[in-house]
């Protein structure tokens, strides 16, 4: 009897082998050269990370007081998100959106239910715990204890639909720290290999939503590659960098910042093509920090970069920059989406 050579697969498994269609998820896995999709949040990490950066930042900022309770109410984030277990999306569902390449949890669609009511509440009472809120916060923490559920889902249904006519900008920041648990907390227990790919790239394939900045990343697989982070379940989704993140455009894109030890200052970098003069600014000249002007739609996002500030957070960086966003207004450009944490007065997006 002929004995077949040690690790040899039979004819017939080796065919049924070849024919076996591999999915996207496994191809990536198979190929080390392949660019890493998704970065879902670290459930430990995401909130704490963001709370101190934001503490960092507030050392000597104009909008300190505000950074300081926002870098509260992130920690009591971080806290309730500990014991916080929301319903995930079942089987039918994810493949649901597979097939239809739409969001895994969509925010606007999916059944919120009434958890979201007692984790805002949780919020309030921990960011009242400090014992260091100004009378004005303690008096907004009190009409939010005292609003109606009917009341809370219509605001949710407001800053998640972007309707800015609707949206109270005192009450969104708390609103929205309550929502981000919930998808938070979701797109942490998620199977990077269940999260589709969407037809549209500059939203969230996780929950829909816009991002709120980009990051170029170092280390590991994501060395060098852009990511654009999620304002709602912090999720990051790969695109291309000199790119408009709003409206797909390569043609007139620009990068523009605050000069070191300059107030107002702009620097703009080369169109499509070239990501000349990398620096960027916040508040106080920040190398790291940049706004991408697309010339197309005549929007701007914020973009950052880890090899300049290794502790760089989307989030918390675009807060606290709110001196380029000046600079960006009175240079005609508008912003892509709002900050979640700073709602504007007006509607800010075409």
């Amino acid at each position: 009897m002929r004995r077949r050579p040690p690790g040899c697969l039979p004819s017939s498994s080796r065919c049924d082998l070849a024919q076996r269609i591999l999915q996207p998820g496994e191809i990536e896995a198979l190929d080390r050269t392949a660019i890493p999709r998704i970065r879902l949040p670290e459930r430990h990490i995401v909130f704490s990370a963001r709370a101190e950066r934001l503490r960092r930042l507030a050392d000597g900022h104009p909008i300190a007081g505000y950074l300081r309770l926002m870098a509260s109410l992130v920690d009591a984030q971080h806290q309730v998100l500990t014991d916080f277990s929301a319903p995930m999306p079942d089987s039918e569902e994810i493949a649901r959106a597979q097939a239809n390449s739409m969001p895994i949890a969509n925010s606007l669609t999916t059944e919120r239910g009434r958890a979201w009511h007692e984790v805002l509440r949780c919020l309030i009472d921990r960011i009242d715990a400090l014992g260091t809120v100004t009378p004005a916060v303690g008096q907004l923490l009190d009409v939010l204890r005292t609003t109606s559920d009917v009341q809370l889902e219509a605001a949710a249904d407001a800053v998640l639909s972007l309707r800015f006519a609707e949206i109270d900008p005192a009450t969104a920041p708390f609103l929205m720290a309550a929502l981000q648990v919930v998808w938070t907390d979701i797109a942490t227990r998620l199977d990077i290999r269940d999260v589709p790919y969407l037809d549209t790239p500059g939203l969230c394939p996780v929950c829909g939503s816009m991002p709120v900045a980009s990051i170029v990343r170092i280390g590991g697989p994501y060395h060098g590659y852009r990511y654009l982070q999620c304002g709602l379940c912090a999720t990051e989704w790969h695109m291309v960098r000199i790119k408009c993140s709003h409206c797909d455009s390569t043609k007139g894109i620009a990068y523009h910042g605050i000069e070191r030890g300059s107030e107002a200052g702009s620097e703009v970098g080369s169109e499509a093509g070239s990501e000349a003069g990398s620096e960027a600014g916040s508040e106080a000249g920040s190398e790291a920090l940049k706004a991408e002007s697309c010339d197309e739609c005549h929007v701007y996002r914020k973009i950052g970069y880890q090899e300049k500030d290794y502790d760089f957070e989307p989030l918390a960086d675009d807060l606290a920059s709110l001196t380029l966003d000046l600079l960006m207004s009175e240079a005609g450009y508008r912003r892509a989406s709002p900050n979640p944490l700073l709602w504007p007065q007006a509607r800010a997006v075409a």
